[in-house]
């Protein structure tokens, strides 16, 4: 039997449902173009035309994942492609993708890489070297 991948998909598609609901789509897309940007619930709800109590009930549901590490999330996927930039501090980085502190940043970094942001980016110069 061949196994299935489900990493990188969101809950919906791996539950076997056809389509997004529009307005997760539109919230998950608010978040992805004003990632840097400070968001709140209410912010991204209101751009997705829904409530924010809806917003974060129906967001939960349908990506498996609540706002917060939602958004933290897309920060940090946009962080490991800066990181292979060597003449960007850590420090531009982390504000350069919407984190409000350094120390946040290299808490969620940490806590979703297993690793702190300096050694992921050595990790990765590594590998690149060795190509």
């Amino acid at each position: 039997m061949i196994p299935v991948v489900t990493d990188g998909f969101p809950k919906w598609a791996r539950d076997g449902h056809r389509a997004e609901p529009v307005e997760i789509w539109k919230a998950r897309k608010f978040i992805e173009d004003h990632c840097i940007e400070e968001l709140s619930l209410r912010k991204v709800a209101k751009a997705a035309s829904i409530s924010a109590n809806h917003l974060s009930e129906k967001f939960k549901q349908v990506t498996g994942t609540n706002f917060v590490d939602y958004v933290a999330r897309t920060r940090f996927q946009k962080a490991c492609g800066l990181l292979r930039d060597v003449d960007l501090r850590i420090s531009e980085i982390a504000f350069a993708v919407g984190f409000q502190s350094l120390s946040q940043f290299n808490r969620v970094f940490k806590k979703l890489s297993g690793k702190s942001p300096s050694a992921y980016r050595a990790a990765h110069l590594t590998c690149a070297k060795r190509r």
